[in-house]
């Protein structure tokens, strides 16, 4: 059996990090890390290619040789979606289609041949097994949340690593919270499942063992869902295996806020080799909170908690959200003063927007408010319902907003208190890549030469150089960041 794994275009995106990756040559930041794994789980007689076509083109001869195209994505790639079917019917390629997209919105895509939806290590098997006896199916589904602990390593020979930022990892899935914007507990329940120890460890020597080297992002929504299988097992066996592998990794991943709370977890895992968190605080505004059920955001000094992750030596990225019933006109100005005072550099600030399988989607179609589906990107300027607030206010809000936060002045006041602040515990062993060279020699043509940015980039440069030498890398690569962020918004800034 010849099968054909694809992955969607990704259109341009805050998180794509389209403009910054072309400082290191890379093509993606990320790779298809569930349509790695499913590869794993097919038979191993089965003759598998992956083509990411955000590394490379669809070929049309590529379609004819294959007996299976197997298909994932999430909302935002749905065009190239489409186009991939539309390929694929017309050759009469069958087309098997997975992932978060089709799980959601499954009635959308009747010309798929087999959905194998929900979670593949249920629903796969049972399309494998009809399809060896010839009686495969149209729909594969299930309500049940398995054990990740079968889950195998990714197939990792499939793609080429050179062409990604970063490598990724899955540890859980699921969150205890349940905020009304998300799906990710309709997608995958609020019991956190997680891997073993020894899968953990496995990944780790599938990636070293293929030559990675650099940064790895673990995917869990909530990384800290179940703290204390953390902090017994996980925790401990990555800290003794990047010490014997003379840490290798830097790893990074998203944690809710009540991370905070917790000293003994942050130390473990910058002792593990975490560099930074992804965190949603969403809104300063407490009524906002209340509104969209962010239980484990309220009643708290959010930028006293930043604070502290970021002490520990963990830097945060944080989302924030406009556009809740309960925003006041005054939100946009609170919004962007609170992330100066916090010092996040990497903020991003999105248009509240209503998922499919989401608490929030079923409210405000109960109450007539919806107007389209999503368009899978928070940062387009597009909102699938009808606020409370005026559409206008909102928009020309949200506006000032990113250019508040975004534009050079205070984005790079913004880097130079964090650096200021910002102090590692422990010293890593550096790998030099040629990918930091060029960086290096890039950022100070284009930023600093072409760019009008470049009396702000050189101001930085020089004072990081000589008064934060240890964080000079950090400081060109909050600087790389700053113009992917003002090149993603350049219409609207």
């Amino acid at each position: 059996m010849k099968t054909l794994l694809i992955y969607p275009e990704y259109p341009e995106t805050f998180w794509g990090l389209k403009h910054a990756l072309r400082f290191i040559s890379k093509k993606a930041t990320h790779p298809p890390l569930g349509l790695l794994t499913v590869a794993a789980m097919l038979p191993k007689e089965w003759e598998k290619k992956l083509i990411d076509m955000n590394i490379e083109s669809l070929r049309g001869k590529e379609l004819e040789l294959a007996d299976l195209v197997f298909v994932s994505g999430i909302s935002i790639q749905k065009a190239s979606v489409k186009e991939i079917i539309s390929r694929c019917k017309k050759l009469g390629t069958k087309i098997v289609a997975g992932g978060p997209l089709f799980t959601t919105a499954y009635e959308e895509f009747e010309d798929v041949d087999h959905l194998v939806l929900n979670e593949a290590e249920i629903t796969l098997p049972a399309f494998l097994e009809d399809l060896k006896s010839g009686c495969a199916g149209h729909i594969y589904t299930s309500d049940e949340f398995p054990s990740l602990e079968k889950t195998p390593v990714p197939l990792w020979e499939l793609i080429n690593m050179k062409a990604y930022a970063t490598m990724s990892m899955q540890y859980s899935r699921g969150c205890p919270f349940n905020c009304e914007f998300c799906n990710i507990a309709a997608l995958y329940g609020r019991k956190v499942r997680t891997k073993s120890k020894a899968q953990i460890v496995a990944e780790l020597d599938c990636l070293h063992s293929q030559g990675w080297i650099g940064d790895v992002f673990l995917v869990d929504d909530n990384f800290i869902g179940n703290k204390g299988k953390l902090k017994r097992e996980i925790l401990p066996a990555m800290i003794e295996w990047m010490e014997q592998k003379k840490h290798p990794f830097a790893f990074n991943t998203e944690a809710s806020i009540n991370l905070s709370d917790d000293e003994e977890l942050m130390q473990l895992m910058v002792k593990a080799g975490f560099a930074s968190v992804f965190v949603g605080i969403e809104t300063p505004n407490e009524e906002s909170l209340t509104e969209c059920n962010k239980v484990q955001n309220k009643n708290r000094d959010l930028v006293a908690c930043v604070k502290r992750i970021q002490g520990s030596a963990l830097y945060v990225t944080g989302g924030f959200i406009v556009g809740f019933d309960n925003d006041p006109p005054s939100i946009f100005e609170r919004l962007s003063a609170f992330i100066q005072e916090s010092g996040i550099v990497a903020a991003m600030v999105g248009l509240l927007n209503a998922p499919r399988g989401t608490n929030l989607y079923q409210r405000l179609e109960n109450e007539g408010r919806l107007l389209q589906d999503v368009s899978g990107d928070n940062t387009d300027f597009s909102i699938n319902f009808l606020p409370k607030m005026d559409y206008g206010t909102l928009m020309r809000g949200y506006g000032r907003t990113l250019k508040s936060i975004y534009s050079p002045e205070p984005y790079y006041k913004r880097v130079r208190e964090f650096l200021r602040e910002y102090n590692p515990l422990q010293k890593k062993a550096f790998h030099f890549q040629f990918s930091h060279l060029k960086a290096f020699f890039k950022s100070m043509l284009f930023l600093g030469i072409i760019e009008r940015e470049r009396v702000y980039y050189w101001k930085l440069f020089f004072w990081s150089l000589f008064r934060r030498p240890k964080l000079f890398h950090l400081a060109l690569t909050f600087s790389i960041y700053g113009y992917h962020f003002r090149k993603t918004f350049q219409e609207y800034l």
